[in-house]
This record gives C-alpha cells, sequence and structure tokens, in this order.
C-alpha cells in the first residue's frame, strides 16, 4: 500500500489498482481528497500490473458532495473538473464503488469513471438545489445522459436521494454487490469489465437518453407547470432544468458552458447565500453552549399525551412514528374516540397515497394507547399537555401532573405564549418542567420551539433537543417571552396588518405583497383558512372590530365559503366587495381619510417591525443567536427560505436602512416603532446580526 497524502492510499490487489479515500466524517470533495484522486488516477495508470482501477471510500460513506466550507474562498488543491477530466479520458477503466451517500459532487465524481457498483443501502443524488445551487462539475450534463431527461428533471429539481435498487434500475448504477462486501465485489467487477473487454464509456459521449426530447420542449414547459407552485420564487429549479435542455439540445463541451455559467450567477447570488446559510444556521441551532455535549439524558420509552384534540393527536403521531409507544387522556370518551378516528384517519390519508403500507398504519396505531384516566401517565418517562390556552387550566394540570408522575419524569407544555416559570411554580419540580411547543399541524410542520424557564435543567433541555430530531423536528431553543420568539414577531406583523386596512390598504393588497416577497399566504388568507372565529365569543361580540362584524354575518373564513373573501366551490378566493364595505364604514366611523399605499410600505411596516422585535429578543436573551430565529421562521411560519429568514434578510437589505425606516414611522405612528438598542448599536458599529457579538 502506497500512501499518497494524508487522506489517500493507493495498492495494487492482483491487476487491479484500488484507490482508498478516508477523509471523516463524509470524504467531502475538499483539496486534500481532489489531490488524492488524481494523484490515485496518475499511480493506477503508471502501475502495469494495474489492468483496471477502483475508487472506494473508508468511512461511513462514498463522497457526500462538496466541501461547502470551502465556497467562495480561493481555489486550493487541484481544480475538480481536471480531475474529472483525468478519469473520464484514463486508457484503463475506472470503477467507482459507493456506499453510504454519493451526492453532489460524489456523484459527479461518479459519473466521470466508466462504471459504477452500489451495495444495495446506498443512496444516489444531486441535491444542490437545496442549497440554491446546481451541479457545477458536469452533472447537469451527464445525468440527462445516463438517466434520461424526465428522472433528471426529477432527481435535480427535487435533491431527492435514490436508493441503490432505483439507481440500478435507471443505469445510474451498472451492478448491486452484496451489503458489506463492497470492496470485493467493486474487484470482481472491474475483473469482470477487464475479462470481457467491456468498453472504456464516456457518459458525456452518451446520446440515447437525451435525443427522444430533442425538438420536443414541451417536456420542460409542462414539467414547469405541473410544479409551479412548487418552485415559485425559487431561481435553483429553474436553472437546473434549463441545464437539462442545454444537455438535450447542445453539444456537450457548450451544456458545460451553460452549466458554469448560470452556476456562478446562482452561487454569486442572493438566494444560494440565504439557502446556504439557513444550512447552517439549521446546524448551529442544535448547539447550546451552556449544555454541553456529554450532559446525561433522560430515557424517554414511554410519552403521555393530555389531549386528543388536533395538537394532541399530532404530537402523538410523532412518537409513534418514531416507534415511542404513546398514552393519550382526554376528559370524556366521546372526544377521545374522535381524536383516535382523526389519528387514524390521517395515517389511512397517507397510506392512500403510498407512504405508508396498512402494516405501517396498524403498527403505529398500536403504539397509541387512550385512556380516560390522568393516572395512566404514572409510568411515562414524558408527559406533554395540549389543554385549553388559559393559565388557569394550564397550571391545573400541572399541579396534577406533579403528583401523578414519577420522579424523574419531563413535564412538558404545549403552550404558545403563556408564561412557563408561572406554570412550573405549580409543581415541586420546577427543574423538569420545560415548553415544547408544537406548530399544527403537530404532526407535519418541521419546527419544535424547545421553551427553557428559569429552572429547567440541562438533563431535560439536552433530553428534548436530542427527543425533537429523533421525532424528526427541527428544534430552536428559547427563552420565556410572551408568544416566545415566532408568535412574539408574528404579532408585529398582524398589528401592522390590521393598521393598514384602516389606513386605505385592502387585505387583498396586505395579502398579495406578503405572497410576493414568498410567504405561501397572506396573514388575512391565513385567517380564513384557520377560521375567522377561533377565539371570538358570538356572546360577547358587539361589532367592534372588522373580524366581529364579519363573524356576526357568519362570514367565518373558508369553511363558510366567505371571511375577508369570498370562495366559490373550490374555495379559490376574490376580493370580496362585503369586506370592503364594512372596511370603509369602519373608517368613515373612525374619521379616518384613506390613502393609497404603496406595495413598498406594505412589505416594509409588516417586515422590518419584526427584524426590530427580533433585535429585541436578543438583547434580552431570549434567543441564543440570530440564525436561530430565522430557523424559527423559516420552518414554523412560511419564511421564504431563498431570503434567509428576517434577520438575514435584514443584513441583506442593510441594518442602517431597517434602521432609518423604524425612526421615520416612529416619528409619523408613535413609540411602538421604537428602534432596538441593539439594532441602533449594529448600525453605529457597522455590524450585522451575523456577526459576532
Amino acid at each position: 500500500m502506497t500512501a499518497l497524502n494524508a487522506v489517500t492510499d493507493y495498492t495494487l490487489e492482483g491487476d487491479v489498482g484500488v484507490i482508498t479515500l478516508n477523509s471523516p466524517p463524509v470524504n467531502a470533495l475538499s483539496a486534500p481528497v481532489r489531490d488524492g484522486i488524481a494523484e490515485g488516477v496518475k499511480a493506477g495508470l503508471a502501475d502495469p500490473g494495474a489492468k483496471a482501477i477502483v475508487l472506494i471510500c473508508e468511512g461511513r460513506t462514498f463522497i457526500a458532495g462538496a466541501d461547502i466550507t470551502e465556497f467562495g474562498g480561493a481555489q486550493k488543491g487541484a481544480n475538480l473538473l481536471e480531475v474529472m477530466d483525468g478519469m473520464e479520458n484514463a486508457s484503463k477503466p475506472i470503477i467507482a464503488a459507493i456506499h453510504g451517500t454519493a451526492l453532489g459532487g460524489g456523484l459527479e465524481t461518479a459519473l466521470c469513471c466508466h462504471y459504477r457498483v452500489a451495495v444495495p443501502s446506498a443512496r444516489c443524488g444531486l441535491p444542490e438545489v437545496a442549497l440554491g445551487l446546481l451541479p457545477g462539475a458536469g452533472g447537469t450534463q451527464r445525468l440527462p445522459r445516463i438517466v434520461g431527461v424526465e428522472k433528471a428533471l426529477e432527481m435535480m429539481t427535487s435533491g431527492a436521494h435514490v436508493p441503490a435498487k432505483a439507481s440500478h434500475e435507471m443505469g445510474l448504477v451498472d451492478e448491486l454487490v452484496e451489503e458489506g462486501k463492497l470492496r470485493e465485489g467493486a474487484i470482481a467487477f472491474a475483473r469482470k469489465v477487464v475479462a470481457e473487454g467491456w468498453p472504456l464509456k464516456r457518459v458525456r459521449d452518451r446520446d440515447d437518453k437525451v435525443a427522444p426530447a430533442r425538438g420536443h420542449p414541451e417536456i420542460f414547459a409542462n414539467f414547469r407547470k405541473a410544479n409551479a407552485r412548487k418552485f415559485r420564487g425559487f431561481l435553483a429549479p429553474e436553472y437546473n432544468i434549463r441545464c437539462i435542455e442545454a444537455a438535450v439540445n447542445e453539444p456537450f463541451d457548450d451544456g458545460l458552458k451553460t452549466e458554469r455559467r448560470l452556476f456562478m450567477e446562482l452561487m454569486t447570488g442572493p438566494q444560494s447565500a440565504a439557502q446556504r446559510y439557513a444550512f447552517f444556521a439549521e446546524r448551529a441551532a442544535a448547539k447550546i453552549p451552556d449544555v454541553p455535549d456529554d450532559t446525561p439524558l433522560i430515557p424517554v420509552n414511554a410519552v403521555g399525551v393530555l389531549g386528543a384534540g388536533t395538537m394532541g393527536g399530532g404530537i402523538a403521531m410523532n412518537f409513534a412514528n418514531a416507534g415511542v409507544p404513546v398514552t393519550i387522556v382526554e376528559a370524556n370518551k366521546e372526544n377521545l374516540d374522535r381524536g383516535l378516528s382523526v389519528i387514524r384517519k390521517n395515517y389511512e390519508r397517507t397510506a392512500a397515497r403510498g407512504g405508508l403500507t396498512a402494516a405501517d398504519v396498524e403498527k403505529r396505531m398500536s403504539l397509541i394507547t387512550g385512556s380516560l384516566d390522568i393516572g395512566d401517565f404514572k409510568d411515562a418517562d414524558l408527559v406533554i399537555e395540549a389543554v385549553f390556552e388559559r393559565m388557569d387550566i394550564k397550571k391545573d394540570v400541572f399541579g396534577k401532573l406533579d403528583a401523578i408522575c414519577k420522579p424523574g419524569a419531563i413535564l412538558a407544555t404545549n403552550t404558545s405564549a403563556l408564561n412557563i416559570d408561572e406554570i412550573a411554580s405549580t409543581t415541586s419540580r420546577p427543574e423538569a418542567v420545560i415548553g415544547l411547543h408544537f406548530f399544527s399541524p403537530a404532526n407535519v410542520m418541521k419546527l419544535l420551539e424547545i421553551v427553557r424557564a428559569d429552572h429547567t435543567s440541562k438533563s431535560v433541555i439536552a433530553t428534548c433537543m436530542k427527543l425533537a430530531r429523533k421525532i424528526g423536528k427541527i428544534a430552536v431553543l428559547v427563552g420565556v417571552t410572551p408568544g416566545f420568539v415566532g408568535n412574539r414577531m408574528l404579532f408585529q406583523r398582524q398589528r401592522e396588518a390590521q393598521k393598514l386596512v384602516m389606513e386605505g390598504a385592502m387585505p387583498w393588497d396586505v395579502d398579495r405583497v406578503l405572497y410576493d416577497f414568498g410567504f405561501p399566504m397572506g396573514p388575512f388568507a391565513m385567517s380564513d383558512l384557520a377560521g375567522l372565529d377561533i377565539g371570538w365569543v358570538k356572546e360577547k361580540s358587539n361589532g367592534e372590530t372588522i373580524r366581529d362584524v364579519l363573524c356576526e354575518m357568519d362570514r367565518r373564513g373558508q369553511k363558510t365559503g366567505a371571511g375577508y373573501y369570498d370562495y366559490d366551490e373550490n374555495r379559490n378566493a376574490k376580493p370580496s366587495p362585503v369586506t370592503e364595505k364594512i372596511i370603509q364604514d369602519f373608517m368613515a366611523k373612525s374619521g379616518v381619510n384613506p390613502r393609497r399605499i404603496s406595495d413598498e410600505e406594505i412589505l416594509e411596516r409588516c417586515v422590518y417591525p419584526m427584524i426590530n422585535e427580533g433585535a429585541k429578543i436578543l438583547e434580552e436573551g431570549k434567543a441564543i443567536r440570530a440564525s436561530d430565529i430565522d430557523v424559527v421562521w423559516e420552518n414554523g411560519y412560511g419564511w421564504p427560505l431563498y431570503r434567509g429568514g428576517p434577520m438575514f434578510y435584514g443584513d441583506q437589505i442593510g441594518l442602517d436602512k431597517v434602521l432609518g425606516k423604524m425612526k421615520a414611522f416612529e416619528g409619523a405612528m408613535g413609540d411602538v416603532f421604537k428602534p432596538a438598542a441593539l439594532l441602533e448599536k449594529l448600525v453605529a458599529e457597522g455590524k450585522r446580526f451575523q456577526d459576532p457579538r
């Protein structure tokens, strides 16, 4: 065995040269890895005993992608495109041996080999779209040539990781070899290639998979149309599609030039910067400075959920999905039966779409036990209450749980806004109390705001952070403050949206501006979807607000066919003259002369106060870092990923601009726009939220 550099060695096994990469944790295409591949190919070609070359990796995976920490930095080491040319044009067959994942640059490297073998557990993909990019090392040109245009479109715009069996069926992998015997299998395959005189297959030379699409632009037009909603606002999916069009219509080298040009546009543009930021922000959120990695964890093998309503049922599903037994307790049998029925229907709906088997449905339902006795929580390791959002009810519940639950059990509240320290005060173990704020629908939404109270122990925090990953959630640790992070900032937007309507903007104007910004829907459309009567009490309503009047008219949102908007039988919305008249009447009663409000003002009034509130949250230590706030908003409130979150967006447009507008709004409209001290400080120092403080 010959060591070529710190991460690569070369050895001759019989008549096959083997290049082995070992660059933990994922063999990313860093400068040493690129250098090692180049040297390995050179050694194999120069070795008279080697009739073929195998490229294989140690550790848990094949090359899992580019080293994105090198993005934007000065070029070091061998140029990847030159390394790939050297492989593709080699005079001896090169075989990529794949286990774990071959993703992004890893798959592009494998596509420059003449053949590919994989173990059944391996997965292949080009997931660059998730970072606002496209494969920049020939992947957009080679993948369609080997799997066809339709499959390349699906893979590249979704970033999907394709299992080895499917990769083999589509021709991406030439042979599957026995699990756990990749090295032996790859060497045997290499010997077969040599013995049978197989050609040196260059993917770049293939035309059979792209030729059928030539002269058929409707293939791309139909794909764009079918995915218009999913791709809305994002540049990267469109640029990936354009590259595949180039693979169909241009010679290979011209297609590479198109790929490089579009890659650089994305790489240097604001969307990829935002999406790469989001990638790292999500990982940073898992790191809690004062909770060490070796903090003792509390075993959670059984969970209790109090309340079988929409939230309770959804919370229970998360744990059943992860194989953790759950006991749901309700106050009466009718509510319990209804809740369990909804859970089953949710699972059966997923099964009908092919997401689960019938056996999966039964297995998960078997992990959920319904009960009318809160005493059944006595053996639970974690109990989460999901009862009505009222402090007196929450405190009563926690007093009972304190008496019932075993020592060491975690007591969690799903409150979205209430003071958890006050809730914990009713127990004899405030160190065991924590907030687990799931977002609705709880079985779908990724975000989990984990709320640390004054006395919450580090073990409870560490356990809940790890448990969040187990149940498929993105967890962000926040502090106790009204509305926590997400809802506290949302209040700023909602207040301004309502005020704008009373100044002359219509609800559909506000919604359109925020939708065009990238939100899935605006605040008024969201209210119609959720139901205007949430929290509205008919007996106490006296027409004081626009919402009161709408509800009194039985315009309660989509479910009644009318709310802020009018809806047709397919729930398609259109501006409502009824709502417009109600608003005009309110303005007249208040003595307001409506004015024309620009789209720019609508956006600034709705978004800048959110950024300012985020700065206050950071000042108060209720969020650890600005990027945590952005993770909350991207995963819980539909903030467009390509804008990186409200704090990143503030940095991107310039904090001086945000501060200037807040001061102008404060002068015109009062103290609710008073700039945060941190915002003023950062502007004075020429810093951003992202910069270390």
